[in-house]
């Protein structure tokens, strides 16, 4: 299953380990941002998923990062970090938060699950590790 992924991670030791890992399931890495203008330049690399933080270089701009690249771009967003709580009930347009640490197979898992959301309309269930949110259930 093929999947073309936007990493939104400050921490470079992080994002590289993430990306290493992605490869190794088979996914593509369209590139790696740390903050707002880097990830909505590399969005135009026409990613299927984006794995986004919420702390970045610029501040705690996560959830603007993933709600703009949801609405301007199409593409199915979760959120990857140690501060779930942030979140509150959600992001317009996300699909859910993954909490940090995490591990290989949650990964894979979630980037399977969401890739399968956009490709059909087919009732499935999240993976065990991924929050949906609220307003995103009638599509799990």
């Amino acid at each position: 299953m093929a999947g073309r992924i936007l990493i939104v991670e400050d921490e470079i030791i992080v994002a590289m380990d993430l990306e290493a890992t992605l490869e190794d399931f088979g996914f593509e890495s369209v590139g790696i941002a740390a903050d707002t203008s880097s990830a909505l330049r590399l969005a135009a690399n026409n990613p299927d998923i984006a794995l986004v933080d919420v702390n970045l270089r610029d501040g705690p701009t996560g959830p603007e990062i993933g709600a703009r690249l949801a609405r301007d771009f199409g593409v199915n967003v979760v959120f990857i970090t140690a501060n779930p709580r942030m979140l509150g009930d959600g992001v317009t347009g996300a699909i859910g938060v993954l909490p940090k640490p995490y591990d290989p197979d949650s990964i894979r898992q979630t980037v399977e699950y969401l890739l399968r959301l956009k490709d059909a309309d087919q009732e499935m269930p999240p993976p065990p590790a991924l929050t949906v949110f609220a307003s995103v259930e009638h599509r799990a």
